[in-house]
């Protein structure tokens, strides 16, 4: 007979391994730049939040799946192809709460200018679906690396 704290225990488990599985569909499909298959994984109502300079048009908030794919078709088009690296260091995961450990380096298309930054993403599982999404990272070099001057 199961008790409540086994309960508890195996719910959380299974928010864990379906969380991991998402994030790791996440991953793989932003590898591939398929800003359509990476909006399939989000819930219709999401918590989206990119810091970040107002000039650069993806940054900010959304609260809409049919808002993801249009944030990558928008920002992709700025760096250099085939001149961007993600270095994915850790997948952190407990219960329904990913957090993924990255560095980035891009080149803008614009200027020129190559920068790098560590970023952290927290990712919100529920039900199969990311309901949250929060980046962290150096919005001084992204925005610097954006400056003509």
């Amino acid at each position: 007979m199961a008790t409540e704290a086994t309960t508890a225990t195996e719910a959380t488990a299974a928010d864990t391994r379906s969380a991991r599985a998402v994030a790791e569909k996440f991953v793989e499909r932003l590898g591939r730049q398929d800003p359509e298959d990476i909006q399939e994984l989000f819930a219709e109502e999401i918590d989206w939040y990119v810091p970040g300079d107002d000039a650069l048009p993806w940054t900010g908030r959304r609260t809409r799946r049919e808002e993801v794919a249009p944030y990558f078709t928008t920002m992709w088009p700025h760096f250099v192809p085939g001149r961007s690296e993600v270095a994915l260091e850790r997948v952190v995961v407990d219960g329904g709460d990913v957090v993924l450990l990255a560095v980035w380096t891009h080149t803008v298309a614009a200027t020129g200018k190559e920068f790098t930054t560590p970023a952290a993403m927290h990712l919100v599982v529920e039900g199969g679906r990311i309901v949250r999404m929060h980046l962290y990272e150096d919005t001084l070099a992204v925005a610097a690396a954006f400056d003509a001057g």
